[in-house]
């Protein structure tokens, strides 16, 4: 009979990957925790000698339970209110990919919010046998369909994705120099100077999820979002404290705590010296790792 570290070893090892897995497809970091946990649920009450490849069924189960998962939460999202963004990882916290993958594949929030575009099935083919190697055949059960089927699947989920500007990567003094100088600006409400640093076609995501104050639809334009900052400011009688000054889903960015006492993430994408887009995340129910590690 199996002791208790030979039947965590497979799990254990492949624990970022399943994690990374279910997080790509919901776009939230607590349920792919839960997720990874069911995972091991399941693998430690399994027939383990007839499992072959406990790879291949440990991301086959994952991506099972994240596709059961959005099932459930569809009407929950479709009711959203707000712009809806993914749950924010910050840089030093666990990545939720195995340490080469995470290098490999984009982890910013155009990426993610991306990929949430694709149907559930696209989303699952293209992890599972784009990003995983898994095989069409073996995805093909998992989702009841043709091999061929999945194949098409996969051929338009990377269409979709390939269509996007790909991100291009910030020198780390520069993204800590402008996320430095965007969190004066709006501290402040300077107006001119946040204009200074937005792009022309700038675009201002907030999620509060219709529990905290935030934009109900998106802010483009430099004037309009530089506006938006510079009245934030006015209104406030403090300005907010920092918490953490680093990257933010691969992005650069920073938390502050505002004056409710709760955390808030702002991200910014960067091209060309100048911030294309801002992703701010005030939901409560997605910031429990950030205040878990930041306000224990």
């Amino acid at each position: 009979m199996a002791g208790p570290d030979e039947v965590a070893a497979p799990f254990a090892a492949l624990r970022g990957d399943l994690v990374g897995l279910a997080y790509r497809m919901t776009g939230s970091l607590a349920t792919a925790e839960d997720i990874a946990q069911e995972v091991f649920l399941r693998w430690n009450a399994a027939e383990r000698d007839r499992i072959e490849v406990p790879r291949a069924w440990l991301l086959k189960v994952a991506a099972r339970l994240s596709l059961d998962h959005l099932k459930s939460a569809r009407h929950r999202r479709e009711i959203y209110v707000g712009p809806w963004l993914p749950e924010p990882v910050l840089d030093s916290e666990e990545p939720p990919q195995e340490a080469e993958r995470m290098r490999a594949q984009d982890l910013s929030v155009a990426f993610l919010l991306t990929l949430q575009r694709l149907n559930p099935a696209e989303r699952a083919v293209w992890i599972l046998h784009d990003l995983f190697g898994t095989p069409f055949l073996e995805i093909a059960a998992l989702l009841r369909r043709t091999e061929a089927g999945c194949r098409k699947l996969a051929e338009r989920a990377r269409a979709r994705l390939e269509a996007e500007e790909p991100r291009r990567e910030v020198p780390e003094a520069e993204a800590r120099r402008i996320a430095e100088a965007f969190l004066a600006a709006s501290r402040e409400g300077d107006e001119a100077g946040l204009r200074a640093l937005l792009a022309r076609d700038v675009v201002l995501h907030t999620d509060g999820g219709g529990i905290r104050p935030a934009a109900r639809n998106l802010i483009e334009g430099a004037e309009k979002v530089g506006r938006f900052f510079a009245g934030l400011a006015r209104k406030r009688a403090a300005a907010p404290e920092l918490l953490h000054l680093g990257r933010i889903n691969a992005l650069p960015g920073f938390v502050t705590r505002e004056a409710d006492g709760l955390p808030q993430t702002t991200a910014l994408e960067i091209r060309d010296g100048q911030v294309v887009a801002i992703y701010v995340m005030r939901n409560p129910d997605k910031l429990g790792a950030v205040r878990a590690r930041l306000l224990p």
